[in-house]
């Protein structure tokens, strides 16, 4: 498709009607690059267990290390972005590191499981947080068409998770094409789905990228060619001597402990450092967002159990159809909830519109709350699949499909109006740091799920299919319980939130 170069930003941001056209060759390479993060997601604990001899502890805790730094690293990939390569390079480089992550993975995923990750975690880090920042700049800062338009981005975001999520387990397990892919090389062509739609993803970016003007170029216009070549060959140089230190780390977790005791609290410090710096207004609202990055790790905790302790739930303990229909259960696992999103994002905003029309619409922070609880209803459903197993400790698809549907309510409740805000609560001197701290919080999240699984893994070791299930089933109750908990803190303190946030809606 032939482009014609845009000039200037003013001509992208007057565009007619509801989207840019820039914001669909966006939503294209986000949904391929989904697609493959995902699919690698789903298919880690599951591998790490059968085929690399872990016990289900100790994969939990990979997996949440693993996890834990692909989120840490969209700070660092974000600031480097901002500071050095630009949103457009940063997001080519990440690519680039994460298809050669990818074909190392599919070439032969038993030896060189960690270098395959240890590529894929920092190309991530520099691919996630810098396409979204592109979306936020295709709009004016007051044109009321951007929250329609980032919404139509997620919807790229979980096409993507949905498709991803589904085919690479689904194909590497077993349960789909098991005519096409012989045995020996199913995982090999999961892994490779990854790369191949990385590519994709990546030509989508740089054959468009034309159109977008101005937008992502170089953040160092002013320095000269030679001295702006240096910085950025740096950063590459710079991040491909990194990837060794993070295959060391994530292969052995308790070097990953020590990184989260250091970085949290450290980040903590640092904004209260900052803090010295604003208005007794400003500090209020950033203790506000303080408030949501804490209650986000919690909910990030047990949403996460998908990617860990619920891979081997449904590896080990669901039955293969859905109402009559055959599906892979750690393919529903896996993408069910982006599914739901997809369904039910648009139902769940015209309620929030409906009901600011009669002026009932909840605050930002019992809608935060009212998230818990769907979490807290999910992990019980999760809970109740035991009541319908049989004597080999097989159980109910379905009732644990329902429990994903509950839970991606949870989700629309809290996750869309967190970054927003966070930007709104931050002054524009500490957006960058509020950013990566709601980031960070994620990793937390991330880890945590990690332990939980380890946890609820441990407890169930040399046990029978039928014990095993009994035993992650209690394990969810007590999430649940957590969950239900943290709800109701927050819709109790609301009111003091609420007063911290002053004028923010």
């Amino acid at each position: 498709m032939e482009q014609i170069p845009v000039s200037n930003l003013e001509e992208i941001q007057n565009f007619k009607g509801k989207y840019p056209k820039q914001l669909w060759y966006l939503f294209f390479s986000e949904m391929w690059e989904r697609f493959c993060f995902y699919g690698m997601r789903g298919m880690l604990v599951v591998f790490m267990v059968s085929h690399l001899g872990m016990n289900e502890k100790v994969a939990n805790l990979q997996y949440g290390a693993t996890q834990a730094w692909v989120y840490a690293f969209t700070f660092i990939g974000g600031l480097f972005a901002d500071k050095i390569l630009g949103l457009r390079k940063s997001l080519f480089w990440g690519g680039i590191l994460m298809i050669v992550g990818s074909v190392i993975l599919s070439i032969d995923p038993k030896n060189f499981f960690f270098i395959g990750l240890g590529f894929t975690i920092v190309g991530t880090g520099f691919f996630k947080p810098n396409i979204s920042s592109m979306v936020g700049q295709l709009y004016r800062n007051d044109d009321p068409r951007r929250d329609a338009g980032f919404s139509f981005f997620y919807m790229g975001v979980n096409l993507g998770a949905l498709i991803g999520g589904y085919i690479c387990i689904a194909v590497a397990e077993g349960s789909m094409w098991q005519s096409l892919v012989p045995e020996h090389l199913r995982w090999n062509v999961g892994f490779g789905f990854a790369a191949v739609v990385m590519i994709i993803s990546l030509l989508t970016f740089t054959q468009t990228q034309k159109s977008l003007g101005p937008i992502g170029l170089t953040p160092l216009p002013d320095f000269e060619k030679s001295k702006r070549r240096l910085w950025e060959i740096l950063t590459y140089v710079g991040s491909l001597l990194i990837v060794p230190i993070i295959i060391i780390m994530v292969a052995n977790t308790e070097y990953t402990d020590y990184f989260m005791m250091v970085i949290g609290p450290a980040s903590v410090l640092y904004l209260f450092y900052e803090m010295k710096n604003f208005s007794t207004v400003e500090n209020k609202k950033l203790l506000a967002a303080l408030i949501f990055i804490i209650f986000s790790i919690f909910f990030w905790a047990f949403f996460e159990q998908s990617g860990g302790s619920l891979s081997l739930y449904a590896a080990n303990n669901l039955s293969h159809d859905v109402l009559g229909v055959p599906l892979s259960p750690n393919g529903v696992n896996n993408s069910a909830n982006s599914l739901f999103v997809i369904g039910f994002a648009a139902v769940v905003g015209l309620v929030w519109l409906w009901m600011a029309k009669r002026k009932i619409e909840p605050n930002t922070v019992v809608k935060f709350g009212l998230g818990f609880l769907f979490l807290a209803v999910g992990f019980y459903i999760f809970y109740y699949t035991k009541f319908f197993a049989n004597e080999q400790g097989i159980t109910s698809l379905g009732v644990f499909t329902f429990g994903w549907f509950v839970i991606t309510f949870g989700e629309l409740c809290l996750s869309p109006i967190g970054m927003s805000a966070m930007t709104k609560l931050s002054p524009q001197k500490t957006q960058a740091v509020i950013m990566g701290m709601w980031f960070l919080a994620s990793a937390y999240g991330q880890y945590f799920a990690g332990l939980l699984g380890a946890n609820i893994a441990e407890a169930s070791e040399n046990a029978t299919n039928l014990e095993k299930l009994v035993v992650y089933a209690d394990g969810y109750k007590q999430l649940g319980i957590y969950a239900l908990i943290a709800g109701i803190v927050l819709i109790l303190i609301s009111p003091l939130v609420k007063k911290l946030m002053q004028d923010v809606k």
